[in-house]
């Protein structure tokens, strides 16, 4: 029986950090974005171009509860996002 194959997964979290709205992925931050819609934007940007290349990518936002939720999923949501 063949092994199944999983798609490399990658998750972009966008995050205020040290005051100011960034992008995460891998526990590194990048960016410093004014706003939240900035920071989202640039994060689904990034998860759109790891898509491209064949992996499963998705944004997720935390929220002042400090929960996560997902915001922009490739393959699923359109792009570039609307509003």
């Amino acid at each position: 029986m063949p092994e199944p194959s999983f798609m490399e997964s990658v998750q972009y979290f966008v995050t205020r950090h040290e005051g100011q709205w960034r992008v995460a992925l891998n526990c590194e931050y990048s960016g410093a974005y004014a706003t939240e819609e900035e920071a989202i934007r640039a994060a689904v940007d990034a998860a759109h171009k790891e898509g491209k290349a064949g992996r499963d990518a998705q944004v997720l936002v935390q929220g002042h509860d400090h929960r996560f939720r997902n915001e922009w999923t490739y393959g699923q949501d359109l792009y570039p996002p609307s509003g």
